[in-house]
């Protein structure tokens, strides 16, 4: 017979197919290790590994202290297509827009309070794309969305252009988590505002982790988005989001360049 602690492996499979299963709602706590441990027939590290070296990586559950081991969701439920459409919110009926990750088509709230600060940006990269010297006074907008039947989806921080954070309503805080703020930009004389990404997937930082309910060992895609002003063409905004990597997939419909013609000019039929 096997080591107990060496059936982690085994333990993490079985409720791996409970959890997909839907034995457990996204949402909902698992037994305790100790109820857990019972119920397998081992001891709890060996239930504490195949939480935490099996099913924590997957993204399947989430270990809070003090709370237990939550299932998460993300493998549990569809993922969420993202494509390149900016569109307008159109739940709303206000002017603010949805970005690729949303649909248009619902209202996603505030999971913590939104904040609006004014920062000395330090952050190197972000100082580059917003065309200011680092050290520089910016205006910071802080949120954590998603839609109202899920937790976090993604963490939004917005550093805001100097020539444009004193424009009426750029500070505040909409109904909801709406970007009527960009449309106010681009209302002042700086619309329409055009707009470049950069995706890369890391880790996330622990405060990230924290607000996104996600453990430290799940990577997250960070989205880059520059908004520029029509005027001249140089950055307004920039906006970082942060969304767990298996809350998102990237879908890009490809096209062939002329080199890729078919059928291939030199084909001889042979």
């Amino acid at each position: 017979m096997p080591p107990r602690n060496s059936r982690y492996p085994q333990i993490a499979a079985g409720l791996r197919t409970r959890i997909l299963a839907g034995e457990w709602a996204p949402g909902s706590t698992l037994p305790t290790l100790d109820e857990l441990a019972a119920e397998y027939g081992a001891d709890k590290n060996t239930i504490s590994r195949a939480i935490s070296e099996v099913l924590e990586p997957e993204g399947l559950v989430w270990a809070v202290p003090k709370r237990g081991t939550i299932v998460r969701y993300g493998m549990a439920r569809p993922h969420r297509l993202r494509g390149n459409l900016v569109k307008r919110n159109v739940v709303t009926g206000a002017p603010g827009y949805s970005w690729p990750s949303a649909s248009g088509q619902e209202v996603w709230h505030h999971h913590v309070p939104p904040t609006t600060r004014p920062e000395k940006l330090e952050d190197q990269r972000i100082a580059r794309l917003l065309k200011v010297d680092v050290g520089s006074e910016i205006l910071l907008r802080h949120r954590v969305t998603g839609p109202e039947t899920e937790p976090p989806f993604q963490i939004a921080d917005s550093w805001i252009h100097p020539r444009v954070a004193g424009i009426p309503g750029v500070a505040g805080v909409a109904p909801g988590p709406i970007s009527d703020w960009v449309y106010r930009i681009e209302k002042a004389g700086h619309g329409p505002l055009s707009w470049m990404e950069y995706h890369r997937a890391r880790l996330p930082a622990r405060g990230e982790a924290a607000e996104l309910q996600i453990p430290l060992t799940m990577p997250v895609m960070e989205i880059v988005r520059v908004g520029r002003s029509a005027l001249d063409g140089d950055p307004v905004e920039v906006t970082e989001y942060v969304i767990p990597s298996d809350r998102v997939e990237i879908v890009q419909e490809l096209h062939r360049d002329e080199s890729a013609a078919w059928p291939w000019p030199d084909d001889s039929g042979s």
